[in-house]
């Protein structure tokens, strides 16, 4: 490793910093403005999927301001879900000598070559949120429980049907169904994807086996299920094919599972216009990301639950991985058999997620500083 003349691994509170949740997301970075001078103008660049997704824009951004703050230049690009883009992107980073790479992809699986091109230039790679697979150039992967992400989402379902708690804990009483579930998963090309989805039939399974659940399409395998680049206007027309072709004998659906906010708002307008209305009767949905019209819908019954993972948390744990790595160090870890890329088992930081419902919006979000409810009230008019 190339000694890059950083000073010591900084202690955990000096990294995290305070984001603005509705902060826009730029395609590129700045010089640092706090004056800070522990990463000494050196180049990290931050490689994002895309802008269509609120979240990615608040992760750049957190990385963005965290390591600008402790003295780093930043290079933040987003390649709008477009493989070639986020390579060339990747290939410019390295030129311009970055000393570190922070890679969400748009899929793990197309970097291999760009990566290799860094790691024989010593740079370091930190994997982010989405796992870079059959290559040896990632040193450390920083995410969230994934597989609990799943069961959260699945539990939140169960919890909208009167089944289970929250923590899964099943209620004395619920109702014996059967329900009507449809299932969704997010994009083939992301890693996360089988790990929600697997972590949510790990809960769902056994009750689609005892009848408590029925899935009237039939259609419970990932490769079916899942919705390419996680886009809501896919979500939306499955979901509009599966009204047409297995409910129009009268019958409801009962809840979805929705792996990501987006698409829980593609299938709420799905079911809209299809004659379903909000209230009693509507569909238990879930989702992920906690995004602020999501939020909104939650409010208002249009979704049952979102999972929050704090965008700020995870890159808080990302930026202390990549100091420390520049130091020579090895960062902190908590999980060093899941997330096998092909090539090696990455040493992974895994985050906790938060289940959020109506009634604990303030505490998890609010409070939190995440979102306020001006924010919440004002996505009411998009």
């Amino acid at each position: 490793m190339k000694k890059r003349g950083i000073v010591a691994l900084l202690a955990a509170g000096a990294i995290v910093a305070s984001l603005s949740a509705c902060a826009g997301g730029g395609t590129t970075g700045g010089s640092s403005s706090s004056g800070a001078d522990e990463g000494g103008g050196q180049l990290v660049g931050i490689a994002m999927p895309t802008q269509q997704s609120e979240r990615w824009i608040q992760d750049g951004n957190a990385l963005k301001e965290q390591l600008e703050d402790q003295g780093f230049t930043t290079d933040l690009q987003y390649a709008e879900d477009d493989i070639p883009t986020q390579i060339s992107q990747i290939e410019n980073m390295i030129t311009k000598g970055a000393v570190a790479l922070i890679v969400a992809a748009k899929d793990g699986s197309a970097l291999t070559t760009v990566l290799e091109e860094a790691a024989s230039q010593d740079i370091q790679v930190i994997a982010y949120d989405r796992l870079l697979v059959n290559t040896d150039a990632v040193s450390y992967y920083a995410t969230f429980d994934n597989f609990l992400v799943g069961q959260q989402q699945a539990w939140s379902v169960l919890n909208g049907l009167g089944l289970t708690e929250l923590d899964g804990t099943p209620i004395d009483g619920a109702p014996a169904g059967p329900f009507n579930i449809e299932l969704f998963a997010g994009s083939s090309d992301d890693n996360n994807a089988t790990f929600f989805f697997n972590g949510a039939m790990d809960v769902l399974q056994p009750l689609i086996d005892a009848g408590t659940l029925v899935v009237k399409s039939g259609q419970t395998d990932f490769n079916v299920v899942a919705t390419q680049d996680w886009l809501g206007a896919n979500a939306q027309a499955r979901m509009e094919d599966l009204l047409t072709k297995s409910y129009s004998d009268g019958s409801k659906v009962n809840a979805v599972l929705s792996p990501y906010d987006g698409l829980s708002r593609g299938i709420a307008s799905a079911l809209k216009d299809n004659g379903y209305a909000v209230g009693a009767g509507w569909p238990i949905i879930s989702g992920q990301d906690a995004e602020v019209l999501s939020v909104q819908y939650i409010e208002t019954g249009e979704q049952y639950a979102t999972i929050f993972k704090d965008t700020r948390d995870l890159a808080a744990q990302a930026v202390k991985m990549t100091v420390a790595v520049l130091n020579g160090e090895e960062p902190e870890v908590n999980n060093t058999t899941d997330y096998d890329n092909g090539v090696k088992v990455v040493p992974s930081y895994l985050l906790q997620p938060v289940t959020v419902v109506k009634d604990n919006i303030t505490t998890a979000l609010i409070d939190t500083g995440y979102w306020t409810q001006a924010e919440i009230d004002g996505a009411k008019a998009e």
